[in-house]
């Protein structure tokens, strides 16, 4: 293949414009940041152009299973993002991104990612309460990004424990960004990137782990070369351990994901990989917080222990895909997903809230997914200026059916945590299914970035989205009202797009402004029915379906990025603002289907600073901080307007420092920083007299390289024993405790 491949786009992005890119009011004070920055970086420098014609690699010391998107010899760095989509580096993407690598990953010491994400800044955590189910919920800069979580580019169907042994990196772009993910994406998406089969050379890592609260964790990492044009890679988990200081809730996880690569034609390559997960937990329920006196009792918990308190997720997903080079600057990729998962518990909890007392919810959840991307990529110059072209067909059908359990308790014995006494005695069975979800969607866009020349670059995308949706229910009763099984059903479309201007007259940095859209439709959330209030579908207060516009978000953005230290580190400050207008409501009991329909309008402002990379040869940091602001603009309740949204926190950072102190030795920490976060339910404006404490958590670590193959690592989590809280029910009562104190002691060898 030559250099001028078009499977090189991100290598040889500058050849055409001629040089080589080494790649009061929160927004008052962000602006004055931004310039400063920006002042200071640039001074009289303007390389004379190269004109880059071939691409030649020398000798090279990176490891075959090192991350192929990391900036080579500085592994807090990623180079670029792995979907395609975004042709050029992320340091001239016009988007705030944050991406964490798989050695960041590592050295953090942390293995599930919601509390990777939950640690960056401008992100929180959501509960599991009765309009939603328990999981992995994500919150992106004060919008609920459940379901914006996507694997390798593609959506990932379910609320499940999403694990980290099988990432490469975990890319996290900031703001509406439908253009690439469809519907939602209003404060970000989520994309986790997998590790694939390599063509490089045979290699196999295996590491253990023993720590604290009866911690143990095994993996497996292994490339076996077959022949010239075939390759296999296969990772394994095995983990078990008790919630550090919460037990008896434990945690024990299994799981595998099989890839492989075949070299079909000298155009053709074929991928392929098959991901399972199993996860069966008995769940940290949570603590009690008094509303009325704001009094979080951190050491009482309610587990039970008969078989009777459990959370099983699972997840079976076969993704292909097939890359064909039709000449040097054309290229077709396909990729297929067929996909399901599985959500079940029986999670009790004592609660001082609205009901008081002890408390259960019970769950279950299936979901299947099919989904099918296909992506034309035209990288070629037209009319004197290089055009990276994306067009794109994507189908999607995706199928909820959710249900709950009996408990029939037999008695009940409530003794505080850490006791061997049983929260609930008795038996369970799994009921019919209550809801079945099915939404059907249909995407095209159209992608361009043009370099006009050495110092100006342009993107711009439309996508428009259709979709049939269609939702069952059960006949059902609740709060003494029964509503006849019922099928709803309704079509529609929207169009979005995204533009964006980078303007770079100096040889290491750049200036960008961005402008994007995101959609959310009515009842958009699969997990949620018809619980309006959390993003299920809102009817009117008959109990009838009323067609409702989709949400529309707008985001604004302009920011700088510096690539300096030899590409080694990246400098990046953004001020952004994100409206949401026709915001579909959920009425004052907002576990009911009825809703006020587009009358809500809120708002996310604020700045953002980062960086990544090698600080000096020795010191590598990845850091993030926010500066947000938000505020209920309109709403059905004019009690709303002026609140700030929930589950929100004004203030966010999170550095990770690492130090080479020796060859062989290596030590460093991380410190998270939240600002307090108030309850409430979604788009609502939060509670004043529902609030969790900020607070700073502090984590140790050293890793020590005894040989070529044998290396170790030690992580202390939670360094001071902080007692912190990462969400709260919307009625307050309950409030999800971070993790204490834990140690733990790993050993890898590669061979």
């Amino acid at each position: 293949m030559s250099a001028n491949k078009l499977g090189d786009i991100s290598t040889r992005r500058n050849a055409i414009k001629g040089k080589e890119w080494n790649e009061g009011s929160p927004l008052s004070r962000a602006g004055t940041l931004a310039f400063a920055i920006s002042a200071a970086m640039a001074g009289p420098v303007h390389a004379d152009g190269v004109t880059l014609d071939t691409l030649v690699v020398g000798e090279s010391a990176i490891e075959a299973d090192a991350n192929p998107y990391s900036e080579p010899g500085a592994p807090y760095k990623a180079k670029r993002l792995s979907d395609t989509r975004h042709t050029r580096d992320i340091a001239e993407t016009p988007q705030t991104m944050t991406v964490i690598t798989k050695e960041t990953i590592a050295e953090s010491g942390k293995t599930e990612l919601k509390d990777i994400l939950s640690a960056q800044p401008g992100i929180t955590l959501g509960s599991g309460e009765g309009g939603n189910s328990f999981g992995d919920r994500y919150i992106i800069r004060g919008y609920e990004a459940r379901s914006d979580v996507y694997t390798d580019g593609l959506r990932e169907p379910g609320l499940i424990t999403r694990e980290t042994f099988a990432l490469e990196q975990i890319e996290v772009s900031k703001g509406p960004n439908s253009t690439f993910a469809g519907r939602g994406s209003t404060g970000g998406a989520v994309n986790s990137v997998t590790k694939k089969a390599t063509m490089e050379e045979n290699f196999t890592t295996l590491e253990g782990g023993l720590g604290t609260d009866k911690y143990k964790r095994g993996t497996l990492d292994t490339n076996y070369i077959v022949n010239d044009d075939l390759a296999v890679r296969l990772n394994l988990l095995y983990t078990d351990a008790d919630i550090a200081d919460r037990a008896p809730a434990t945690e024990n996880r299994q799981g595998a994901l099989i890839s492989g690569v075949f070299q079909a034609t000298d155009d053709l390559k074929v991928s392929a990989d098959f991901y399972h997960f199993e996860g069966d937990d008995k769940p940290d329920s949570g603590t009690s917080l008094d509303r009325t006196t704001g009094v979080i009792d951190s050491k009482q918990q309610y587990v039970g222990q008969d078989g009777l308190d459990f959370q099983k997720t699972q997840a079976d997903i076969g993704t292909l895909k097939l890359d064909l080079d039709i000449t040097d600057e054309i290229r077709l990729e396909n990729k297929t997903r067929l996909g399901s998962t599985s959500n079940d518990y029986i999670i009790s909890v004592y609660s001082s809230g609205r009901t008081g007392g002890l408390r259960s919810f019970t769950g279950w959840q299936e979901n299947d997914y099919l989904g099918n991307q296909t992506n034309l990529i035209i990288d070629k110059n037209l009319n004197g200026h290089r055009h990276t072209i994306i067009a794109g067909l994507e189908y999607a059908n995706e199928e909820t059916k959710a249900g709950d359990y009996s408990v029939t308790t037999d008695s009940v014995n409530i003794q505080p945590y850490n006791t061997d006494n049983s929260s609930w005695i008795g038996s369970y069975s799994k009921n019919d299914k209550s809801t079945q979800l099915n939404l059907d969607t249909i995407s095209i866009y159209l992608m361009d970035t043009v370099t006009l020349n050495d110092d100006w670059e342009v993107f711009g995308g439309v996508r428009y989205d259709y979709f049939d949706y269609e939702l069952w229910a059960a006949e059902r009763t609740s709060r003494g009202v029964t509503t006849p099984e019922t099928t709803y059903e309704y079509s529609d479309g929207f169009l979005n797009s995204h533009f964006g201007v980078v303007f770079s007259p100096w040889e290491h940095g750049n200036v960008y402004a961005s402008w994007s859209t995101s959609s959310n439709i009515n009842g958009g959330e699969a997990d949620s029915a018809l619980n309006c209030g959390y993003g299920g579908l809102c009817t009117d207060s008959d109990g009838n379906y009323k067609n409702a516009d989709p949400e529309q978000s707008t985001n604004l953005e302009i920011g700088t990025k510096w690539n300096i230290m030899d590409e080694k580190l990246l400098l990046t400050a953004a001020l952004f603002r994100t409206t949401k207008d026709d915001v579909i409501e959920g009425d004052n009991d907002s576990y009911a289907s009825n809703g006020s329909l587009n009358t809500g309008k809120n708002r996310v402002q604020g700045i953002e600073l980062g960086l990544s990379g090698n600080i000096t040869p020795k010191l590598s940091a990845q850091f993030g901080v926010a500066i947000m602001d938000s505020e209920t603009l309109e709403s059905y309740d004019d009690a709303n307007v002026g609140l700030p949204k929930a589950n929100f926190a004004d203030n966010s950072a999170n550095l990770q420092l690492r130090y080479q102190a020796t060859p062989k030795l290596a030590v460093g920490g991380v410190v998270t920083y939240s600002s307090e976060i108030y309850g409430g339910q979604p788009d609502a404006g939060a509670s004043d007299t529902i609030e969790l404490p900020d607070y700073t958590v502090y984590d140790l670590f050293a890793a020590y390289q005894v040989n070529d193959q044998l290396s170790l690592r030690a992580n202390i989590q939670n360094l001071t024993d902080e007692d912190y809280y990462t969400a709260v029910y919307r009625s307050g009562g309950i409030v999800y405790v971070g993790d204490a104190r834990s140690a733990n002691l790993s050993l890898s060898y590669k061979f």
